[in-house]
């Protein structure tokens, strides 16, 4: 009787060898998770100048060669903000907006997942492992957001909570890399004092170069150059946000942008001291393919672009949509199933085994 035990414990040996590595649940993802430092090294911003913040993030999912990754912005959320979860920008969530492009004024940051085909623009590459780093500017406390209905709203940052946001990049929503993470707002920046010092010698340096003294009349503000209209042309498909950046205006104008005559617009925007600007819009969602016109309004001479449009039924994000949470739970019950397949058949070798004994007994 030997060889029989000797047999049912092998089988047992090799069914604990198959089934164990499966019990072995591959170990959950990290969380995605975001720290913010200023110059300080505090998740701060100034209650009235400019800050700049460094973040870095870890526990993302990185999707090697996949399209698109993670936009990094500054602004506020609500309720469930979550796109992944139906959150709608200019509702649920708002931000400071900003172009797309690599030399955008640094409100907003593009982090690639690793050999992605729109690394040129990006700002910051994710690893393999989800982790990434780069720089964004907050121009103040309060700035202007540009929802989906093109309605411009003003932020305080000092009445509700502001923090960085990170949704997944170029229209792909992925619930693992959406992230909110607050800030407070205190004094980061150079203190008053020194400013006024340094602006009273900004203005005996201009003075001296012939700027008009107090009381005498200043210099009319002149355009910077041709008004320039781009926009993010990868962007531009139905139904999802448009970027775009002016350039060549008059500082402390206001202007608008409407897209093809009216079946969208966004504005007014304030033109910076640079004589730029940069905003979104939102393209409507039953747009056929072709090409359509940007305009600027409320400049002399407005500038304005051509570009192809797609239509969205003819954009796929399948390929690289992360695992959503149904394909989740039948991995996870799918498990549970191999264990208690597997259990049985144990139960059911320890039987064989019992008899085989009682057999040999009588």
């Amino acid at each position: 009787m030997m060889p029989r035990r000797t047999t049912l414990l092998s089988l047992l040996a090799l069914v604990a060898g198959l089934v164990l590595p499966v019990l072995a649940a591959t170990p959950a993802q990290a969380a995605a998770r975001v720290t913010i430092s200023n110059s300080a090294g505090t998740a701060q911003i100034d209650g009235t100048y400019a800050t700049t913040l460094t973040v870095s993030g870890s526990g993302f999912q990185s999707i090697r060669g996949g399209h698109g990754g993670v936009y990094v912005w500054f602004g506020t959320v609500s309720g469930g903000w979550r796109p992944s979860q139906g959150g709608v920008s200019g509702q649920d969530y708002q931000y400071i907006p900003d172009s797309e492009s690599a030399d955008n004024q640094g409100f907003q940051r593009y982090v690639a997942f690793p050999g992605s085909d729109t690394a040129s623009s990006a700002h910051a590459t994710m690893s393999d492992s989800g982790s990434w780093r780069t720089t964004i500017t907050v121009p103040g406390p309060t700035f202007k957001a540009v929802g989906r209905n093109g309605a411009v709203a003003t932020i305080d940052c000092r009445k509700v909570q502001c923090g960085v946001i990170t949704v997944g990049a170029h229209g792909v929503k992925n619930a693992r890399n959406e992230t909110f993470t607050p800030v407070t707002v205190g004094e980061v920046g150079t203190p008053q004092r020194d400013v006024e010092q340094d602006s009273g010698a900004a203005q005996g340096s201009a003075d001296e170069q012939g700027t008009p003294a107090p009381g005498q009349q200043e210099a009319p503000k002149v355009r910077r150059g041709k008004p320039k209209l781009e926009v993010d042309r990868t962007s531009a498909v139905a139904g999802r946000v448009l970027s775009f950046s002016v350039s060549g205006l008059i500082e402390g104008e206001q202007v608008s942008v409407v897209f093809d005559n009216g079946r969208a617009a966004a504005g007014p925007f304030l033109v910076g001291d640079n004589g730029q600007l940069a905003g979104v819009i939102t393209l409507p969602a039953d747009l056929p393919a072709g090409t359509y016109e940007l305009r600027v309004f409320g400049v002399e001479k407005p500038p304005s672009v051509k570009f192809a449009v797609r239509a969205a039924d003819e954009v796929s994000t399948a390929a690289t949509e992360p695992a959503s949470t149904e394909t989740d739970d039948s991995e996870k019950w799918g498990m549970v199933f191999a264990g208690l397949a597997a259990a049985v058949l144990l139960v059911a070798l320890a039987r064989l085994l019992l008899i085989a004994r009682g057999r040999r007994a009588s």
